[in-house]
């Protein structure tokens, strides 16, 4: 049995899908920024499930940190059997008056990692017949986001991409699960520097483990979506039968500061 590789495994959606894959008696590729928050997840790991835990601190924004992580998992001999991409983060504020080398931060690791670390694993699963990819979009794939611009296209992009993905390695032994969190209690909303208010609160704040829950069955499924919460599906409903103009004047309401 191969490795499983989860990227943003230090926190939130991560953290949890990583303890759900070694409690299953995987072993595990820990990947994220914080080398000794690694190495503590990576010693409990091993101590309460008996699994091999692997460390490899990156920072996925830089460039060529993708390959380099592909790299080390080849000299090591470690073969990657299912790649999780879960590292990602939000950004709150009018583009045009935000940190251009945040926006840019933001989509080479939301987008330009995740897809780089598909292309390379998903080519190694391909030619072995078998593998799994499971990419963390979110509800805010569903539709535009005014003053979270740059996040909401991104994660746009995460589930067009996987579900374009998936579709094209039909039969070939390896599948592709986007999955669509909505309002999760994680350290998004820090990072974000917003709070969870307004519409969101209305959907309901969800635990990352019953996330982490969802994403994973639907992965080892090999299902090509995992909507998470009956707000999340309401979401994607609203999305296809509104005005693209109404759900984009109703986001950018919600999502403004005050």
């Amino acid at each position: 049995m191969g490795y499983v590789l989860v990227t943003g495994a230090t926190g939130g959606i991560g953290c949890e899908l990583c303890e759900l894959c070694a409690a299953d008696g995987h072993d595990l590729v820990l990947v994220a920024r914080n080398e000794l928050q690694l190495a503590e997840l990576a010693e409990r790991l091993r101590g309460v499930y008996g699994v091999q835990a692997e460390v490899l601190p990156a920072d996925l924004a830089q460039d060529g940190a993708a390959d380099a992580l592909f790299t080390a998992t080849k000299d090591a001999g470690i073969v990657i059997d299912v790649l999780v991409n879960c590292a990602g983060f939000g950004d709150q504020g009018a583009f045009l008056d935000s940190s251009w080398e945040r926006q840019e931060r933001m989509v080479r690791l939301n987008v330009v990692a995740l897809m780089r670390l598909s292309y390379l694993f998903g080519n190694d699963m391909r030619s072995r017949g078998c593998g799994r990819i499971l990419n963390v979009a979110s509800v805010a794939a569903f539709s535009a986001g005014p003053y979270m611009s740059t996040y909401f296209a991104s994660k746009a992009f995460v589930l067009s991409h996987s579900l374009a993905l998936g579709e094209e390695l039909r039969g070939s032994g390896v599948t592709v699960t986007a999955l669509c969190p909505g309002v999760t209690g994680t350290g998004f909303w820090n990072v974000a520097h917003m709070e969870a208010n307004g519409l969101f609160s209305l959907m309901g704040m969800r635990s990352p483990r019953s996330v982490a829950k969802l994403g994973y069955k639907a992965m080892m499924s090999g299902r090509p979506l995992a909507l998470h919460s009956a707000g999340t599906h309401a979401a994607n409903v609203a999305a296809r039968l509104a005005p693209r103009r109404f759900s984009t004047w109703l986001m950018g309401r919600v999502l403004a500061k005050r």
